[in-house]
């Protein structure tokens, strides 16, 4: 299921289903507001994005409210995701699943918004974006991740990234899967339960944020997904950002949990995870790899019509 492109005089919803706005993030909120009203575009701001009931945010229920209000608003034809968090995923059982069908729009976030992006596509089919968060469009020194919202959401282009963007081959192969994934310690929470993931030949993409998780926590989430029989489903795997003061990096750490048992294409890119270059990655549209090219991810359909 898709949603339409934005335009120029569209209004962009802004959510708080993580950390909510605080005073200190306002200065950046304001610049990223400027730069879609420069173009045209509204900005609607959810009733509980500054909402602090509990003491430490919103709560499951107002979070809930303002995805399921933002949906239902016929005047909101894009939703972003302010900043990323630590509880998004307790919104999962007031989220209206059946009003997001009805209405379908794009939905943007990385880092904690993982969880949404991924449970939203796994109950609804609707494709979900793993990109910059609102905050984040102006809190870096660069617009890379400004343009890339434009081409992927406003020109539908479908390029990932931009021609300077460097990949790396880590496993040799090729294939073709639907994308699923972003921060690695949330997708490992969406192995099993009530809101699993299906990793049925899938392509997953895993970055993860250094200062929070050292290489044993990247190494017990792997090991887990290895232990529940993820790594027999996929088709591929896409790694993004990790940097940590060891020097030692996802993709190291990730063969060494693999073992050589299996024998996907993996590959390597700096241009998304918690880092300045963020490509919007659309969750839930079929990718392939070929590491013998260049470009050793392409999007193979459309992702907004």
């Amino acid at each position: 299921m898709l949603s339409n492109k934005i335009k120029p005089g569209d209004t962009i919803g802004i959510i708080a289903p993580a950390n909510i706005i605080l005073k200190d993030d306002e200065e950046y909120i304001q610049k990223s507001s400027q730069l879609f009203e420069k173009l045209g575009y509204k900005i609607k701001f959810g009733t509980y994005a500054r909402t602090n009931s509990l003491g430490y945010g919103a709560n499951a229920k107002q979070k809930a409210e303002d995805i399921n209000c933002m949906f239902a608003d016929k005047d909101v034809k894009a939703i972003i995701c302010v900043k990323g968090g630590e509880d998004s995923n307790t919104t999962f059982d007031y989220i209206d699943y059946e009003t997001i069908k009805k209405n379908p729009k794009i939905l943007c976030g990385f880092s904690d918004i993982t969880s949404i992006l991924n449970a939203i596509y796994a109950k609804t089919g609707l494709v979900t974006f793993n990109g910059a968060t609102f905050k984040s469009l102006s809190s870096w020194e660069t617009d890379y991740s400004f343009k890339e919202i434009l081409k992927r959401f406003q020109d539908g282009n479908l390029e990932l990234g931009t021609k300077e963007d460097k990949y790396e081959t880590i496993q040799e192969g090729v294939a073709e899967g639907v994308l699923v994934g972003g921060n690695l310690s949330l997708t490992t929470k969406l192995v099993s339960g009530k809101y699993h993931l299906d990793f049925q030949d899938k392509i997953m993409f895993l970055e993860e944020l250094g200062y929070e998780s050292n290489p044993n926590l990247v190494n017990n989430n792997l090991y887990y997904m290895k232990q529940n029989g993820v790594f027999d489903k996929i088709k591929g795997i896409w790694v993004g950002n990790y940097e940590h003061e060891s020097q030692i990096s996802l993709e190291k750490i990730l063969l060494d949990v693999l073992d050589n048992k299996y024998n996907f294409p993996i590959i390597k890119s700096n241009n998304f995870g918690h880092c300045e270059r963020k490509t919007v990655i659309p969750i839930g549209c079929k990718a392939k790899i070929d590491t013998s090219q260049d470009r050793k991810i392409i999007l193979l359909e459309n992702c907004v019509i």
